[in-house]
């Protein structure tokens, strides 16, 4: 599916001229894929990694255009179980014209990092600090799900939680890798500033970029050791809690299987002691089986079990 979108008054907006400087094309068909090849000169292999969502971010220079391939956070939808993942998007800059490619339908232009753009290079600086931030936004809330999943694990003694826990984790790793392959395409797009001819502004629009991501990586290496070294803790806490609880069925039980041993004994086909024919031995035995129940009771208190 194709999407055109232009510059006007320093905000990308959708238009349907076909000679919009911005191409959007979300999952591309065999047709599409083929018009980009053949028309654009875009390599095949790189057109492929920008739609595969394992791909690593990277940087790579044509002779009629420049190729930057990144990643970001995909939307999370309830089918996921609580597993974030990312998404690879490219972006293919040929001066006059921006071509982006992505597998997945989202909104590309949406957040603060996008309201002010000037050029398309610097909307390809902005298009990589929009991935950082979203990251960001991720992290955070991968943080308040964990926080209440911990709440929850203190209460309950069900797997689900600990398998909530360890897809949060498996998220974060995810994360750490996205971040970490943007960086480094960070790294080599300002090694190559010159080459690109970035203004002052652009240069100094990196490096807030720069800083902006290794905040990002520290925050999700932050989050992924607190779940790794908390994991072992709060299986410990689901085990507690089923200890606590066969406890408790063990007093029960027991309580019922001291007044029943008494009134087993009494009725056994032999004679009753104590002349109990000439008593009502009903209200007797009963009261004996009362009395043993809360013995017991009163001796596992005192014991301390």
């Amino acid at each position: 599916m194709l999407k055109r979108y232009r510059i006007e008054n320093s905000k990308i907006v959708e238009t349907a001229d076909e000679a919009a400087p911005v191409l959007l094309y979300v999952n591309p068909d065999e047709a599409e894929k083929r018009l980009l090849v053949e028309t654009y000169q875009i390599d095949e292999h790189t057109l492929n990694s920008a739609l595969d969502p394992d791909e690593q971010a990277r940087l790579e220079c044509e002779p009629n255009h420049i190729a930057f391939i990144y990643k970001r956070p995909k939307n999370y939808s309830g089918g996921d179980q609580l597993l974030f993942k990312a998404s690879t998007m490219g972006v293919f800059y040929f001066g006059e014209i921006l071509i982006l490619v992505t597998a997945d339908d989202t909104t590309v232009f949406e957040g603060k990092q996008l309201a002010k753009v000037v050029s398309l290079r610097e909307l390809v600086i902005r298009l990589i600090y929009r991935a950082i931030y979203h990251f960001m936004e991720h992290l955070k809330i991968i943080n308040q799900i964990a926080d209440d999943v911990e709440q929850k694990i203190n209460r309950a003694m069900e797997n689900r939680y600990l398998i909530n826990l360890f897809a949060l984790q498996k998220s974060l790793v995810y994360y750490q890798n996205a971040v970490n392959s943007n960086g480094a395409l960070i790294e080599k797009i300002r090694h190559n500033a010159v080459k690109f001819g970035f203004t002052q502004e652009e240069l100094e629009l990196l490096d807030d970029i720069v800083i902006e991501n290794n905040q990002c990586y520290r925050q999700a290496e932050v989050y992924s050791n607190i779940l790794a070294s908390l994991m072992d803790a709060r299986a410990s806490i689901v085990s507690n809690n089923l200890n606590v609880l066969m406890k408790t069925l063990n007093i029960i039980t027991i309580s019922i299987m001291v007044p029943t041993l008494v009134v087993s004994i009494f009725s056994m086909n032999v004679t009753l002691p104590f002349g109990l024919r000439e008593t009502p031995a009903f209200w007797i035995i009963m009261g004996l089986a009362g009395i043993s129940m809360v013995s017991f009771l009163a001796f596992w208190k005192y014991k301390k079990w």
